[in-house]
């Protein structure tokens, strides 16, 4: 059904549509799906030239998912040809284009669309959206954005005194040759460990500048064989069940890794690991992290020690201070270097969409979160009706992100067609609803590994967690399984 309209102002013309899409990543793409199938008219407004978003944007050198390929994808679109256990960012970005082409989404994304400002107009009971292609309106908006979606560059001294080449993880220059350079790599978290070993090879030296060392346990990585391809292909049940089964292994990794004494069985694999890799006892000690294993991010390689061993790259404390080509670390040592990569993650606990969102009240979004975000079952914030969130606030657990957006867009799906049935005008948070449940979700945080006091991007600036989800994945999917419009203020036509 496409009730889409074109509304004439003074100034432009607006296309209207029932739902809007913010991006065409993972999220942007399942909710696509979804919503074409529930014949609700919609669009995707894409940034790009080209879907995938976080795995279009990731091109460093071996650049790979830390989850298997057969729980990371969609339930819907198995893949039975995966190459590998874990699989490329390129086998990832290709297999989100094909799922574009295979359900006939295309047809419905913008590109060169990118977001400047959301903002709701009450009079009209919809959002307004001004992008780079264009200004549009919706009732009903899913941002789709992702966490991972704004590099996080540190606030360093001198910065700005730097002379040769800069540049972050995520938006890797890959037609600068590192080829015998002096590289400075800062930060030790998910990009790092697979970067740095791939180019270890080809540079003069690197100096890795690391505040805090992450836990890192052996990835156990594999080609798929042709066989095992051909069984997917020709039994689909057996990929199905092959998911099942890891699905439930995350789910026994998620519940009992809040528990400390499960964590140090896991910390004397990991201590064996380094170990393994790095022979040097000095250099052991500079790796071997002083927190709890899952208080920060997992980590998973094969190949991270033994490069860090290596007599081209050099362990030093956090950075402190630029000057000119000189880093300083926080252990007083300094080294020149010729280029700097920036493996330090994206802006996690103060999303910069939040930035661009202005809802009933007048205020963005983040000037109503201050530093600490937080939304009704990671979904739906206060003061923002019909808007919904993907891989929102305190969703996060060991499992894959495509568990949690197929979970989150079906309850979007049911918000969206209750509303159509009941001929609901706004379906808004209920402040005290909203503020019962975060309240029992930090408390089931509290005494667990995620809240054991390192410094980690579960915890927000004031010092809360905004990130994990402190249940079962299978919890969270019974409580996205369909909206409950009791535990919302709702307006109809």
């Amino acid at each position: 059904m496409d009730t889409s309209t074109t509304k004439t102002s003074a100034e432009n013309k607006i296309a209207f549509h029932e739902t809007i899409v913010i991006g065409a990543g993972v999220s942007g793409i399942c909710a696509a799906i979804k919503l074409r199938e529930a014949k609700v008219d919609f669009i995707v407004l894409e940034k790009a030239q080209e879907v995938g978003g976080v795995w279009r944007e990731n091109i460093y050198p071996d650049c790979a998912c830390d989850v298997p390929s057969a729980l990371y994808s969609y339930s819907f679109a198995p893949n039975p040809n995966w190459s590998r256990v874990f699989a490329s960012q390129e086998e990832i970005k290709a297999y989100t284009q094909d799922t574009v082409k295979r359900f006939a989404v295309d047809e419905h994304i913008h590109f060169n669309c990118a977001l400047s400002k959301c903002e709701w107009l009450e009079a009209d009971k919809c959002w307004q959206l001004e992008t780079s292609g264009g200004v549009y309106r919706a009732r009903f908006v899913i941002m789709a954005c992702g966490p991972m979606h704004i590099p996080l560059i540190p606030h360093i001294k001198g910065i700005e005194t730097f002379p040769g080449t800069s540049f972050h993880s995520a938006t890797w220059d890959a037609d600068y040759d590192l080829s015998g350079k002096r590289v400075a790599v800062i930060g030790s978290g998910g990009s790092a460990i697979q970067f740095l070993p791939a180019i270890q090879r080809k540079v003069t030296k690197i100096t890795l500048f690391q505040r805090t060392p992450p836990w890192v346990l052996p990835k156990v990585d594999t080609k798929i064989s042709d066989r095992w391809r051909t069984i997917f292909t020709r039994l689909p049940f057996t990929q199905k069940l092959f998911r099942k089964i890891l699905f439930f292994q995350f789910e026994f990794l998620n519940h009992n890794l809040k528990n400390k004494w499960f964590s140090q069985r896991l910390e004397t694999a990991a201590v064996k690991h380094i170990a393994r890799g790095v022979k040097d006892e000095a250099l052991r000690k500079k790796l071997k992290p002083d927190y709890s294993l899952g208080c920060k991010r997992i980590l998973l390689s094969n190949n991270w020690y033994k490069a860090l061993g290596k007599d081209n790259v050099e362990v030093v404390s956090g950075i402190t201070e630029i000057q000119g080509n000189k880093l300083i670390a926080s252990d007083g040592s300094s080294c020149e270097v010729d280029v700097i990569i920036y493996g330090t993650g994206f802006e996690v606990s103060d999303p910069p969409i939040g930035k661009l969102i202005y809802g009933r009240n007048g205020r963005s979004l983040s000037e109503q979160w201050v530093g600490s975000p937080s939304a009704y079952l990671g979904t739906m914030a206060e003061d923002c009706p019909n808007l919904f969130l993907t891989l929102g606030p305190n969703l996060y657990t060991y499992t894959s992100a495509f568990v949690i957006i197929e979970a989150q867009v079906k309850y979007i799906l049911s918000a969206i067609t209750k509303a159509r049935k009941k001929k609901i005008a706004t379906i808004s948070v209920d402040g005290d609803t909203s503020a019962k449940l975060n309240k029992d979700l930090q408390n089931a945080l509290q005494g667990t590994v995620w809240n054991s006091g390192c410094a980690s991007y579960f915890i927000d600036k004031t010092g809360r967690n905004s990130v994990n989800w402190p249940w079962t994945t299978m919890k969270m999917q019974r409580r996205l399984s369909k909206i409950k419009l009791s535990e919302f203020q709702i307006e109809k036509h």
